[in-house]
């Protein structure tokens, strides 16, 4: 059953959409037991936006092999980072996340003191359903509605994932708040805003925090249909007043200025192109579709950008299409250098979820400090499994697993 009135047939973790949200320290050492009970074509697990090795990234047909009905899988290892993730099936993900395998993964700080407290850390999925009306756009929060019940005075953190394929547009209504992190990654002295919305890309995060005040605050997305709308409040009873939608805050421009863990003027060792384009009818594993391509190719022809362990690296990606197109590298972050030519002017960047919007040029860099073979691929599911999907792989570094119709593993 859905926030949004709709009832919908929905493949779960743990009898449950979201899945169980799991709540971890950093340092700590994680086991995961993914047990696949009746998923006819197998599933995995991907801890997106966590830096895993690569054994454990969840991506059939390169880093295992899908789990079939009646089989387990056991996941283990250590978190060295902070902030708000998500894992999702890396199966046919553009199927399977769409039909409910997802859920949130966070990890707090080590440091002493620090508390998860329900009534003031709340996680909510943007997601989309595809119901007898038609696909239906719902918000869900990380409980049965008492996260929803909060004091005034409280200190509030809401950590907003997207586990929609297309972009969505936020807002908050009834107090003035920060933008924390993004991407997990903690935003250098964000300043309280109001009134503005928040543009977040498919897989993308961002962590909202604020001050309780005495009356109900509100967070919506653009349209506020039913189910697109939590409201926050001492009694959970009470109405809020959502106004007209304010401008989109910049991230290149929000927080405090500081210098970026990789400056423009590094010594790259590597230097990539990635254009993103449009093929507008295709034949693709025996379809005709809409195809979208990586330096003119759909996969598995798309380039393999290779590096080697140490090499600092810089990627300029250019949008040629009319869509978004949300980039996402597993294994590792990406520290923004531009966009559009213009460094950033704010925080720096560091992110796992790059949205290109059309038209637009970004400059990225990263370490290659993560071993092994690595997707990158556009998180509007439906673009990485119509082609736009590549790899990042580590010289020397193989695979012994195998994708296609053959072997059954179909990471798209």
């Amino acid at each position: 059953d859905l926030p949004s009135g709709h009832t919908v047939e929905a493949w779960t973790f743990n009898g449950q959409v979201p899945g169980p949200q799991l709540v971890v320290r950093e340092g700590d050492l994680v086991e995961v037991e993914l047990v696949n009970r009746d998923i006819g074509p197998g599933v995995t697990v991907h801890w997106h936006g966590v830096d895993v090795p690569n054994a454990e990234d969840g991506v059939a047909g390169l880093t295992q092999n899908a789990v079939m009905p009646g089989e387990t899988h056991t996941y283990r290892f250590v978190v060295n980072e902070t902030g708000s993730h998500w894992y999702h099936s890396h199966q046919l993900s553009s199927v399977q996340v769409a039909k409910g395998l997802f859920g949130a993964f966070i990890i707090l700080p080590e440091e002493a003191g620090e508390t998860f407290g329900p009534a003031a850390d709340i996680t909510v999925f943007s997601h989309d359903w595809e119901t007898a009306d038609g696909m239906r756009t719902v918000l869900h929060g990380s409980g049965d509605g008492r996260d929803r019940i909060i004091p005034p005075g409280a200190e509030v953190r809401l950590r907003l994932v997207n586990s929609a394929s297309h972009t969505k547009i936020f807002s908050l209504h009834g107090t003035p708040f920060r933008v924390s992190a993004i991407d997990g990654w903690d935003i250098n002295e964000p300043e309280p805003v109001s009134g503005m919305r928040l543009k977040i890309g498919g897989g993308g995060r961002y962590d909202v925090t604020f001050t309780m005040p005495d009356h109900p605050v509100a967070l919506a997305l653009d349209g506020r249909k039913p189910g697109t709308v939590i409201v926050f409040g001492k009694d959970g009873r009470e109405a809020a007043d959502i106004r007209p939608g304010g401008p989109i805050l910049d991230p290149l421009e929000y927080g405090a200025y500081a210098p970026a863990p990789i400056g423009p003027d590094a010594a790259f060792d590597r230097t990539f192109l990635m254009v993103l384009d449009q093929i507008y009818l295709g034949h693709y594993n025996g379809k005709t579709n809409t195809l979208w391509a990586i330096n003119g190719e759909v996969f598995p022809r798309t380039p393999t950008f290779v590096v080697s362990e140490g090499d600092v690296v810089k990627t300029r990606i250019v949008n040629r299409t009319f869509s978004d197109h949300p980039m996402h590298l597993h294994g590792h972050h990406v520290v923004v250098l531009s966009r559009n030519g213009k460094p950033y002017r704010g925080s720096p960047l560091v992110l796992d979820t790059l949205l290109v919007e059309p038209g637009e040029t970004w400059e990225v860099a990263l370490i290659a400090d993560n071993p092994g073979i690595w997707m990158d691929h556009c998180h509007i599911l439906d673009h990485a499994a119509w082609g736009m999907s590549m790899h990042l792989a580590y010289a020397n570094v193989t695979t012994p697993y195998m994708a296609g119709d053959v072997t059954g593993n179909h990471p798209e």
